[in-house]
């Protein structure tokens, strides 16, 4: 049976994607975020409550972003409804390093080119919606369509 590499292994290979995600991460503190470690992961969030993000955020098309083992979202309300979908993208660095930061554009164009979603067509986050076990937008009363959803939609 084929071991996973150490978690130090794993922490390394992501670093450098890691290190974009705090700097990310660092603009959200400055903008009044918080932060909050959970596992070999942190989370970043610029509101506690989704109904307590700022305007401008609340307009982008995404609730997160995972830079290697660093989470950035709206809210931490968002991260906990999003968190197994972000694990994936985690682990996802963690087997691909600084290449994902080329593989998962080129997946998107890929998907495009054969004119699909960019988002939805894109084998990364075909393989966490798959895989994120829990994934519950109920839970902070959003949908996965319109503006101001969790995932990216096409439209």
């Amino acid at each position: 049976m084929k071991r996973p590499p150490p978690t130090l292994a794993r922490l390394l290979w992501a670093m450098p994607c890691s290190l974009l995600g705090l700097l990310l991460g660092a603009l959200a503190l400055a903008l009044g975020g918080s932060a909050r470690r959970r596992g070999h992961t942190l989370e970043i969030a610029l509101a506690v409550q989704q109904a307590d993000v700022p305007v401008w955020a609340a307009r982008l098309p995404f609730w997160a972003i995972t830079l290697g083992h660093v989470i950035v979202g709206q809210s931490h309300e968002a991260l906990a409804v999003l968190r197994s979908h972000e694990r994936v993208h985690v682990r996802q660095y963690e087997r691909w390093g600084v290449f994902l930061l080329l593989a998962y554009p080129a997946s998107s164009l890929c998907a495009w080119l054969q004119g699909r979603c960019p988002y939805r067509g894109n084998r990364f986050e075909q393989q966490a919606f798959a895989q994120a076990a829990n994934h519950n937008t109920a839970a902070c009363g959003c949908s996965t369509t319109g503006a101001n959803t969790p995932h990216a939609p096409c439209g």
